[in-house]
């Protein structure tokens, strides 16, 4: 299994996602985050799983929660390149790769 790394700016949208989600409901920020770690868990244990998507990227939509997870597979780790709600315009986060 390789490691698993974050762009600064993934980690800064898992944050933003988890406090805007605490301020509607604990119980909605908390489903948040065990449907996020269960996909980076899949990402982590297999990234071919996945769609193939924009600029040699893979993602997984989260079935509950409007966010898709966006990495890329690197021959040494896998990097989270962004956590995109669906609302964004596609690709914004490109100048991340």
């Amino acid at each position: 299994m390789k490691p698993i790394t974050y762009h600064p700016k993934a980690n800064e949208e898992i944050d933003e996602a988890y406090s805007w989600y605490a301020k509607q409901s604990v119980r909605a920020a908390d489903g948040f985050f065990e449907e996020y770690f269960a996909a980076i868990k899949k990402v982590g244990g297999q990234p071919k799983g996945s769609s193939p998507f924009l600029h040699g990227t893979e993602r997984i939509i989260l079935d509950r929660y409007p966010f898709s997870i966006i990495f890329r597979e690197l021959p040494h780790k896998i990097q989270v390149v962004a956590v995109a709600h669906a609302k964004r315009r596609p690709g914004y986060w490109a100048k991340r790769l």
